[in-house]
């Protein structure tokens, strides 16, 4: 028997969203039907942040999205939410929070697991096809059978995200001094990576204001080795197929 798929995204008018109108997971836009259908049917919601010209999102949308298998994953649990940050950067910017709070960095793709009322749970960026569906079927199954744990996580990360808009500004004069950057440059370069350029990390984003300072500071300390590293990492950029203007 073929499952029935019903993508939302055909109504819609943003060209993000019309690029993964015809995947076999059931899209919805994000709205106050859909926010209600999730809390009607107590289902988690699973939104999934994005952009045009995100290089990231595309693989992600190929290796999971358009996969029936993860599809079924997808649809058996979840309201499945889709978004394009460029016409919603508040949703975009509520749940990029929630997942620096929870990992320490962000990026794009951003996709979260939330519970029916939205408020997250778990969350990441770019996943492999077999972390993506192992990921989803253990939090289904706690939601399943022990649906309080998310509540209490839930409650927690709420309070982190409050909290981090109570943090008061610092007005105190700036100090920096040499010992304070080389450390902060040693401890960075642990991160390099010499290979492929850039962090050892996926998915990699240019970043050019580190490179910049990187590059300014390995030429008042005549650091050879960091020159190295900088000038290999902008080949790669270079030859890595990136044509952005600048």
């Amino acid at each position: 028997m073929t499952q029935q798929f019903t993508n939302n995204l055909i109504h819609e008018t943003s060209p993000y969203l019309l690029q993964h109108a015809h995947n076999p997971v059931n899209w919805f836009a994000w709205n106050e039907e859909t926010l209600a259908k999730a809390k009607k049917e107590n289902k988690l919601i699973l939104i999934s942040v994005g952009y045009a010209a995100c290089h990231w999102c595309h693989v992600m949308e190929h290796e999971s999205f358009e996969d029936v298998e993860v599809a079924q994953v997808m649809n058996s649990n979840y309201i499945n939410i889709k978004v394009d940050r460029e016409e919603r950067p508040d949703i975009d910017q509520v749940y990029m929070n929630a997942v620096q709070l929870m990992t320490g960095q962000g990026g794009w793709p951003l996709n979260v697991v939330a519970l029916p009322d939205g408020r997250p749970v778990w969350g990441g960026t770019y996943f492999k096809k077999e972390q993506w569906m192992q990921a989803l079927e253990q939090i289904a199954e706690l939601h399943a059978k022990k649906p309080e744990k998310l509540t209490e996580y839930a409650d927690k990360l709420e309070s982190g995200i409050k909290a981090v808009d109570l943090v008061k500004l610092n007005t105190d004069e700036a100090v920096f001094t040499n010992a304070i950057i080389e450390k902060a440059v040693n401890n960075w370069s642990s991160h390099f990576d010499h290979h492929e350029g850039g962090m050892k990390r996926v998915p990699k984003f240019m970043m050019p204001n580190n490179y910049h300072f990187l590059l300014r500071y390995a030429y008042q300390n005549k650091d050879e080795d960091l020159l190295k590293y900088v000038n290999h990492t902008l080949t790669k950029i270079a030859y890595g197929g990136i044509f952005d203007q600048l």
